[in-house]
């Protein structure tokens, strides 16, 4: 059994440790949980692992953010993944800084990758994995905040976090994501 774990976020030196940035830190986590490194292929940097009996896709997509539909896309269909087996892993401004939620479907919340992989699946029927970055900023300076860089603050809560995060992807590909919302989500 395959999934796609699919961690949202801006290549290039300029976004790195950034709020937005988050799918790709968290990825980044989970190779190193199974001791493999991303390559850079079609439309994402790519890694790929055994857990369980289960093959994991890991991608990080070259495509920048408002274009993330088109990795997905691409990736599902070269390896044959069902919509039900793929994870996108995205921040979310709706939740508190270090908040880690699964969902199994919904509306893009205003998220420009979200946006774009809705318009390419044309559904919303697809897993989640929200990871809280807070809304602390003005009106009107949204995209200064997510793409702004970390607080030290805000780096001690998601420096505990990001273990947490891997263990709820893995658990996703183990149990599914029914069970492991009821062992993880609201803790």
């Amino acid at each position: 059994m395959k999934y796609l774990i699919v961690g949202l976020g801006n290549i290039g030196d300029e976004y790195a440790n950034t709020r937005h940035n988050i799918g790709f830190i968290i990825l980044d986590a989970l190779a190193k949980s199974f001791d493999v490194k991303f390559t850079l292929e079609r439309h994402a940097f790519q890694s790929e692992a055994k857990f369980k009996g289960r093959t994991l896709i890991m991608i990080k997509p070259t495509t920048y953010m408002n274009l993330s539909g088109k990795a997905l896309k691409y990736w599902m269909q070269k390896e044959n993944i069902p919509i039900e087996n793929v994870l996108i892993v995205v921040d979310d401004i709706a939740l508190p800084t270090g908040a880690l939620r699964l969902k199994s479907k919904g509306h893009d919340g205003g998220h420009n990758g979200l946006i774009h992989i809705i318009e390419t699946l044309n559904s919303i029927e697809f897993p989640r994995f929200r990871i809280g970055i807070g809304n602390d900023f003005a009106k009107g300076f949204q995209v200064n905040y997510v793409l702004g860089k970390w607080t030290k603050e805000e780096e001690s809560i998601f420096i505990e976090r990001i273990d947490i995060a891997v263990e709820m992807i893995k658990s996703f590909t183990a149990i599914g994501i029914d069970r492991t919302m009821n062992l993880f989500n609201n803790k």
